[in-house]
């Protein structure tokens, strides 16, 4: 009976100690699945954070992009605004040298037609004297020719003819001397003793007025009292 009792206790401290056993094997997988648990979800924590720290350089290098883009965007936009204003400037200076250019074309064409027109002017003028003289000529020239003419007449006639013909020399040669002193438009009439001599300029000189009535009085054989120099 002591023996059998000795046995069963031996068999419970056995049991025990398996049960010890157990609990303690059962605890120690808990312990070591809860430590991988939390490894795994430190380490899950760690991939996150380190994904967010990925995400964050991801966004800032676009940020940086971006930043380029707008920069030359901006840069763009500026090349443009360069371009534009240096357009706008090439053609400010475009109408202003049109409008200079238009302005100075208007203001040599308003030379050129006040020259013309006091080019005709002078033309016109000798002209019209040269006729003048040219019927007095023809006039006279019809008393030599009339058989009813008396001597008188015709010597009288003729003298006329050469008195007219020395004046038309004279002038012509008073003309071209006035012509070498710089003033190329210039006309002379001959009226008896008067002379008076027109110059295609706004104003002269004392010294140049000198010189026209130094020609004149020598050439025309005129007094300098009796000449008459007007501008036009």
């Amino acid at each position: 009976m002591k023996k059998m009792k000795g046995v069963l206790k031996k068999n419970q401290v056995i049991i025990y100690v398996i049960a010890l056993m157990l609990v303690t094997a059962g605890y120690l997988n808990y312990t070591t699945s809860t430590a991988e648990q939390v490894s795994a979800q430190t380490a899950m924590e760690m991939e996150s954070n380190d994904d967010m720290q990925i995400a964050d350089i991801g966004d800032a290098t676009l940020v940086s992009s971006n930043d380029v883009v707008t920069n030359t965007t901006d840069s763009n936009t500026t090349s443009n605004t360069t371009n534009t204003t240096t357009e706008n400037t090439t053609n400010s200076e475009e109408n202003t040298n049109a409008s200079t250019n238009s302005s100075t074309d208007n203001n040599t064409t308003t030379q050129t037609n006040a020259t013309v027109t006091s080019d005709e002017y002078f033309t016109k003028s000798k002209l019209e004297r040269d006729t003048m003289y040219s019927q007095m000529i023809e006039s006279y020239e019809n008393v030599l020719n009339s058989s009813n003419a008396l001597e008188t007449q015709k010597q009288s006639a003729t003298e006329e003819i050469k008195k007219i013909n020395d004046t038309k020399n004279s002038i012509m040669i008073c003309e071209n001397l006035i012509s070498t002193k710089g003033f190329a438009n210039n006309i002379i009439f001959v009226n008896g003793d008067s002379v008076s001599a027109i110059i295609g300029v706004n104003e002269l000189k004392q010294e140049e007025v000198a010189q026209i009535q130094n020609i004149i009085s020598r050439e025309l054989n005129a007094e300098i009292e009796n000449i008459h120099i007007s501008t036009k």
